[in-house]
């Protein structure tokens, strides 16, 4: 026999050729010259010298280990005191009880959603990362969470963390704020053959996640397609005058149109209207023709409203002036007055007759 000591802090596993006998604690024990005794120490994790499934036949020895068995889909978080310091994956490992204060959480990663009780904090640790999906919807988001092809909910704005495992996760985002659209170059004929290209501008918001998302697909492009057959509907009744002269009517018209049919899209149409209408170049030159013809004729107009009011009023002052002598006077002196202006000098010759010479200048001879 053998005097062997096992001191505190310390575990003695107990050979004979090679099989496993016994396990000792702390403390003087006597064991056989053919046994070999291998020394662990209980603060780390348990290494075994055989395999650990046959070391845990042993019930005195299974007793003093914490023993995890990890399956495929799973994974264990080891705590220490409550600090994570490991992650095990699938299989087995044992660690001593008593020395430390150990703790375990097992997550089941078989599932999408991390249900165990794991801080934010510790799933953004780099052991976890690995093992974990990452999804943010923003705040003006709003997101329909498919697994394996299914809708499975539709998520509020923030951070999301899915265990990542065979199944296929997709988080599909909508923005939820007011966006525009643009329908450009639209080329289309009016009643009366008239080509031309129409840009139109539309606000709009969508208001239902289910409809955009689940219900219809690329609901974008429907949209645009609806306004480009609104506008051609509309605009394929009227004469080229009278989309002209209308044109503040598109846009009611459209919006009384879309209203419902974007409904079904889960999209609410807050405004539109037309930014342009382009006319091909023979149309425009034979408009200005036209606007020319038009404006001078309007011009010509006015010009001989003009001449009969000053002939009219002609007319007038000469039947005054007719009636009335000192009123014909005042008016030669008001003509008088205005030629002397325009005189720089005035020659006169012939002794005292200056005054009268100046009458006869002014004064017209009857």
């Amino acid at each position: 026999m053998k005097r062997v000591r096992i001191y505190e802090g310390r575990a003695g596993l107990v050979y004979r050729n090679g099989n496993y006998r016994k396990v000792l604690t702390a403390g003087v024990h006597w064991v056989s010259l053919r046994d070999t005794v291998y020394t662990c120490n209980m603060a780390m994790p348990f290494e075994p010298v055989t395999e650990l499934e046959i070391l845990l036949r042993d019930k005195t020895l299974a007793s003093m280990l914490h023993v995890l068995e990890v399956k495929d889909t799973q994974l264990v978080l080891r705590f220490e005191s409550g600090i994570l310091r490991q992650v095990h994956t699938p299989g087995i490992c044992a660690f001593w009880k008593g020395l430390k204060d150990y703790s375990f959480v097992t997550a089941d990663i078989s599932k999408v959603d991390i249900t165990e009780d794991i801080r934010i904090d510790l799933i953004k640790r780099p052991e976890l990362v690995p093992y974990v999906r990452v999804c943010r919807v923003e705040s003006s988001e709003r997101g329909v969470l498919f697994i394996d092809g299914k809708a499975d909910r539709v998520l509020e704005p923030g951070d999301y963390y899915f265990w990542k495992n065979a199944k296929s996760v997709v988080v599909s985002k909508v923005d939820m704020r007011q966006q525009g659209m643009e329908v450009t170059g639209q080329e289309i004929l009016t009643r009366d053959k008239t080509p031309l290209r129409i840009n139109f501008s539309a606000l709009y918001r969508v208001v239902d996640i289910d409809k955009a998302v689940l219900e219809n697909k690329d609901y974008e492009k429907q949209l645009y397609v609806l306004l480009q057959l609104a506008l051609r509907e509309y605009i394929s009744g009227f004469t080229l005058d009278e989309l002209l002269s209308r044109k503040d009517e598109i846009a009611e018209s459209v919006m009384e149109t879309l209203q419902e049919r974007a409904a079904r899209l889960g999209v609410e149409l807050i405004g539109c209207g037309i930014r342009d209408v382009i006319l091909p170049g023979e149309v425009k030159d034979i408009l200005s023709q036209v606007l020319v013809a038009q404006k001078r004729a309007e011009a010509n107009v006015i010009t001989r409203r003009e001449e009969t009011a000053s002939t009219r009023s002609l007319l007038n002052t000469a039947k005054l002036m007719e009636d009335n002598t000192m009123l014909f006077k005042l008016k030669e002196m008001e003509y008088v007055e205005k030629i002397a202006d325009k005189i720089n000098t005035i020659s006169l010759s012939g002794g005292n007759q200056i005054v009268d010479q100046l009458r006869d200048i002014f004064t017209p001879s009857k």
